[in-house]
């Protein structure tokens, strides 16, 4: 058995197409053993992959994104693993799909693994008031840990106010309770009824993670997330100033805005930033197929060593009157049968979604931030429906799986959705 640098888990693992893993190993509460559904070793078919492409097509002329990196594996049908595009619109650059991008809000998911694992071992208990862990938030007295994960915290966000000096100074690291400030000084709902998108409860949570164990935020998320998936290119960055990572990366841009529209043909490249930024919610950097794995493991929870709580069980409405098949809790969305998450962070829209009982997942990173989540978000979505309809390979059987709207919702909405760009003067 190898030993890895986890103080919880001593992992063996074998790499099986793609997505397929099998991971076992011992630790003080037992093993750990994670096999993925079989997947087929083959390409989808010529169709479904033209299909796809046109997906990727529209979604990098509506976002005004030069490049993107996509990855779909359908376990009955193939997979589909590709970069489109170039690393910036003036100057191109090659892009490969092994390349490195910050994941934004799926960080959040990860975040929630960590505290999970944490209540599973008791170190911490899922109903703890935030104050006996985070200093400064005596007004939070009836706020759970578990809220904070779920999105019921009734804090607001901190985005609006600290976007354009996320975007003017990516060099500047955050103090972590300085910037969840910002959304804890919005109006609030009370707690426990209502999911909000808020990332104050997220860097809260990894504060109170921190003070639990007396572990970083970064050992935290390598100790209970990517040691024991073998997740060799998924890190919570240090501080530091820096693009995603030290090998290759995907350049990360936005644009700016002017009147009538965007400067399209001139984005700020901001690939070098500080994880502070999103720290635990939005701070970690991974790739294509890293991220991919994760999330079919994550739609299982098979990082969970206890049964109970059941962390998606009992979901809210995305928003005020959101489709019934458009929930949020545990850190994640609920898309019909799929678990995922998806967001922005400075330069980079990204999403990742899996269905737990097949296996089914796509992930998605766009290199321009100017549309926020929404252009990965619809994307990734139409890319499940197209995929989900891909004809069983030979030998193989479809399962009855389906998505509660159609491809061509989404990428209409994508195309409708279109920033407007706007010629450089002169």
């Amino acid at each position: 058995m190898q030993l890895l640098s986890s103080r919880r888990w001593r992992a063996a693992a074998a790499t099986a197409a793609v997505l397929g893993l099998v991971l076992t190993g011992c630790s003080s509460e037992g093993s750990f053993s994670y096999t993925p559904p079989p997947q087929v070793d083959a390409t989808l078919p010529d169709d479904t992959v033209a299909a796809l492409q046109g997906a990727v097509d529209n979604a990098l002329a509506a976002s005004g994104a030069s490049g993107a990196i996509v990855g779909v594996w359908v376990p009955w049908s193939g997979t589909w693993v590709a970069a489109t595009g170039t690393q910036d619109k003036a100057d191109g650059g090659e892009l490969s799909t092994d390349m490195s991008f910050r994941i934004a809000d799926i960080t959040r998911l990860m975040t929630c693994d960590v505290l999970y694992a944490l209540a599973d071992e008791g170190t911490v208990e899922l109903d703890a008031k935030v104050p006996e862990y985070v200093s400064g938030v005596a007004d939070m007295a009836d706020v759970t840990l578990l809220d904070l994960c779920n999105g019921t915290s009734g804090a607001g966000s901190s985005e609006a106010t600290v976007k354009s000096a996320w975007l003017n100074t990516p060099e500047r690291v955050w103090a972590p309770l300085e910037l969840a400030g910002y959304g804890l000084g919005r109006a609030r709902v009370a707690p426990q009824t209502t999911f909000r998108d808020s990332d104050a409860g997220y860097l809260l949570l990894g504060l109170a993670l921190e003070r639990a164990s007396g572990m970083s935020a970064r050992e935290l998320i390598a100790e209970y997330v990517t040691e024991p998936l073998e997740l060799a290119d998924t890190s919570l960055p240090s501080p530091a100033a820096a693009p995603p990572s030290e090998g290759a990366s995907l350049g990360g841009h936005y644009m700016g805005a002017v009147e009538g529209g965007f400067t399209c043909a001139a984005p700020v490249d901001i690939t070098t930033m500080s994880s502070s930024t999103g720290f635990t919610d939005s701070g970690v950097v991974s790739t294509i197929t890293d991220l991919g794995r994760y999330m079919q493991a994550e739609a299982k929870q098979v990082l969970r060593t206890k049964d109970e709580p059941d962390r998606f069980a009992s979901p809210l409405p995305a928003y005020d009157k959101a489709p019934s098949w458009y929930q949020a809790t545990g850190g994640a969305y609920i898309v019909g049968s799929m678990i995922g998450q998806h967001g922005w962070t400075p330069g980079y829209a990204t999403a990742a979604y899996s269905d737990p009982t097949t296996g089914f997942t796509v992930a998605v990173v766009l290199n321009d931030s100017t549309g926020g989540a929404r252009f990965a978000q619809q994307l990734s979505w139409e890319l499940a429906a197209i995929a989900s309809k891909a004809p069983a390979a030979a030998g193989e059987t479809a399962p009855e799986f389906g998505l509660p709207y159609t491809a061509e919702q989404y990428h209409t909405a994508i195309a409708n959705a279109a920033l407007a760009c706007v010629p450089p003067a002169g």
